[in-house]
């Protein structure tokens, strides 16, 4: 029924945008029918009818566009992954999720961050993550709980994020209140210990106005510190005035993580003679801990959002969010390594022909703490219209930011502080429940980070003729970033010397594309876009890259989806050629100098498969070939060189899943992954990660149709060792065979 009000539309935030494009409500109403009275177009209601990613593997409108978009129309390779897909592949967290994705590559780093790569170029998750279109910058276990879908743009996407998105961007879509009555309650019990809870709650609080509330409690604690999980979570959307002239909503989101961290595992060699670069993947294990019973990775994310949109007419709309973030981080993980061959049995260097359960390992450190707060506003306008007899699909947009980093470092014996000891231990004897008494370390600020940043953008799909539309746009960003480092004598704590660096960067983005749509199953397009990332990506500058300009990126993609006729089932392929062309190398004549002088370029083939090839056959599957990768320039002499292959630039990666309703109160579901060898980072020594493929099983039962399930779900069901995450030193081992069944109730 109409929910439209007529009456006097109020002050819009950030109003000016619309009228400084030009694109007034007045100017928008003269492509409309004259015989309307100045009153709007009622808009009707159609919230309750939204797909929430419950039903299917398949999506069929996204937002990673800014706008309201539907995914024929969207120029480059994108995967989305439903809550349906979520919850039948059992994710617990975002990182499960992009894992399970193609041309990813995860890099074990220094401080456990999801340093991604796509297509062989690096995405910081400092920098390329994002909820709801606004960037999520800090390190922490993303859980799934209040997700709707995860959307993964691959290639140069800086026109629509600004600065980073280089290799593409990963956009997390939250929950959203719905004009419905609708509840569900999951419990999940599993290996090590494992129970998971999940609550989500949608109630219908007035004719246009609905509240919805998720909750979610993991714990698991079987296998030591390395292979904990404790965290807990609330997610609170409101919504009002729903698909009125001006609909408003509020989200609340806490998520607190005390869990643990397998650090990593070191690369081994097979006997003494051989060369580093035989080095194997060790033969442990995945489970088995060897750090402190004492190593916590504690962590929490807090954000409230508001949200306005104002519909100016049904094809015209402006939204407006404002989001406040805080995150807090405190890591005390364990990184063992091998000792020297003089405090091992018989004094033999460590090789795996003489690995032995009396192999001494010793346990170094790894400490991070920090915090980060961060203001976001930003405002997007998308309309449809016609103007010079041409129909015009218009975003546009301003987003401003204010982003601030806490750095801590320990304080060191000699200035006063407590250090304390970490005792060595032996192959036979993971989670000897050693300990440490982390609350006698103290801690001071080393160093601070404070940007301020700004950007607009413009983008227009024009439809040329019926069967070709052109998109061009165009992308402004300024960001000045003040980082401070506080330095103290290495035996005291004071004087405390204080050296600041400034970073500004002013960069223009661009992209376009032409598309031809020769009826509504086939879309075609040919697209071109740039990207840019700062040398403050990582929130750290210093004299070598203070003056550094941005790195520039070019990605060039052909690409054509189909779509059956019924519309439930999609295919897609692209061909894709990424080109960084001004990479930031290290000086080898002087490492205190940074330099633009790198190139690097990868160029392959990806394909998609989702939805529905029978009513009850459904499939999810998605392939990358990448045979080109290459480092064109490089000053590196030893590592990443001229050249070479890239690190975590596997030739092929892929994901397949499929679930069939055998009969009506029984589904059964399969799925591969694969990825083919790679190369870590920094690899003077050329050590290779031998490539995988795994399997998992899902087998769901409708005790109650429509109302109660159980699930049975067991991943990597060979229990295959694998090389996961990758470092120079070390690499974190895939999860062993997981098994795990969830009851679901729905009321």
């Amino acid at each position: 029924m109409p929910r439209h009000k007529n009456k006097p539309t109020p002050l819009l935030p950030l109003g000016a945008l619309a009228a400084g494009f030009g694109l007034s409500a007045a100017t928008l109403a003269q492509t409309a029918p004259a015989a309307q009275d100045n009153v709007l177009p009622v808009v009707r209601a159609k919230a309750s009818a939204e797909k929430q990613g419950k039903d299917d593997y398949q999506a069929g409108e996204t937002r990673i566009g800014k706008g309201r978009q539907d995914i024929r129309d969207i120029p480059q390779s994108l995967t989305v992954v439903t809550e349906k897909l979520i919850d039948d592949r059992n994710y617990s967290n975002v990182k499960e999720v992009l894992k399970n994705t193609a041309g990813i590559s995860f890099q074990a780093a220094e401080g456990g961050e999801e340093d991604i790569k796509i297509h062989g170029i690096s995405l910081q998750s400092t920098g390329d993550i994002f909820i709801d279109g606004m960037r999520d910058p800090a390190f922490y276990d993303r859980d799934t709980f209040f997700l709707d879908r995860v959307e993964l743009l691959r290639g140069s996407a800086s026109l629509l994020f600004g600065r980073g998105s280089t290799g593409g961007a990963v956009n997390q879509v939250s929950k959203q209140a719905q004009l419905a009555d609708q509840n569900q309650v999951d419990v999940t019990m599993g290996s090590h210990g494992a129970l998971r809870t999940l609550a989500d709650f949608n109630t219908r609080t007035g004719e246009a106005a609905a509240l919805r509330v998720s909750a979610m409690a993991n714990t698991a604690d079987s296998n030591g510190a390395g292979s904990r999980v404790d965290k807990r979570g609330i997610g609170a959307n409101y919504r009002f005035g729903v698909d009125e002239t001006d609909e408003f909503g509020v989200t609340l989101y806490g998520l607190q993580n005390d869990n643990g961290m397998n650090y990593g595992v070191r690369w081994i060699k097979p006997d003494a003679s051989a060369p580093v670069a035989n080095s194997l993947v060790t033969k442990l294990d995945p489970d088995a801990y060897y750090g402190l019973a004492s190593d916590f990775n504690k962590g929490t994310a807090y954000y409230g959002m508001l949200t306005h949109t104002h519909r100016f007419s049904p094809k015209t709309e402006l939204v407006t969010k404002l989001r406040h973030a805080e995150y807090t981080r405190d890591q005390r993980a364990t990184l063992w390594n091998f000792a020297a061959a003089a405090q091992q049995p018989g004094g033999q260097a460590v090789t795996l022909a003489t690995l032995s359960p009396g192999t001494v390992l010793t346990r170094g450190q790894q400490l991070k703490k920090q915090d980060m707060q961060t203001v976001t506003l930003q405002s997007d306008l998308s309309s449809r219209f016609t103007a010079w007899g041409l129909e015009h699909n218009l975003q546009a947009g301003v987003d401003l930011a204010h982003e601030k980093k806490q750095v801590y470092g320990q304080i060191s014996a000699a200035q006063g502080g407590i250090v304390p000891a970490r005792p060595n231990t032996t192959l036979g004897t993971p989670y000897d429940d050693a300990s440490l008494d982390e609350g006698l370390r103290s801690y001071r600020e080393t160093s601070a980070y404070v940007s301020k940043a700004y950007g607009g953008y413009l983008q227009d799909m024009v439809q040329l003729a019926p069967m070709w539309k052109l998109l061009a746009g165009l992308r402004y960003d300024h960001l000045k970033g003040d980082y401070d480092t506080f330095n103290v004598p290495a035996n005291a704590l004071t004087p405390v010397t204080t050296s600041s660096y400034r970073m500004q960067v002013s960069a223009w983005s661009k992209r376009a594309a032409l598309l031809f749509q020769p009826g509504a199953q086939w879309s075609f397009h040919l697209m071109g876009a740039t990207s840019f990332n700062t040398s403050g990506d990582a929130y750290s500058l210093s004299p070598a890259n203070q003056d550094i300009p941005p790195e520039q990126s070019v990605n060039v993609e052909l690409g054509a989806k189909w779509d059956s006729a019924d519309g439930k089932l999609s295919l897609r392929a692209s061909a894709f050629r990424n080109t960084k062309l001004h990479e930031r190398n290290t000086d080898p004549l002087n490492t205190n100098v940074v330099e633009l002088s790198g190139k690097r370029h990868a160029a392959g083939l990806d394909f998609d498969i989702v939805g529905r090839i029978t009513p009850e056959w459904e499939v999810f599957g998605n392939f990358t070939w990448m045979p080109v990768s290459r480092i064109d320039i490089s000053s590196a002499t030893s590592g990443e060189k001229q050249g070479d292959r890239p690190s975590l630039s596997p030739r092929y990666s892929g994901s397949l899943w499929t679930a069939y309703l055998v009969q009506p109160r029984l589904r059964l579901g399969a799925g591969l992954n694969a990825r083919s060898s790679q190369t870590p980072n920094r690899n003077p020594a050329g050590i290779v990660a031998p490539r995988f493929v795994t399997a998992d099983l899902m087998a769901e039962f409708a005790a109650v149709p429509e109302q109660l399930l159980f699930k049975l779900y067991v991943s990597n069901v060979a229990n295959k060792l694998y090389a996961d995450q990758l470092y120079t030193a070390f690499y974190v081992p895939g999860t062993g065979r997981v098994a795990s069944i969830t009851g679901t109730y729905k009321f």
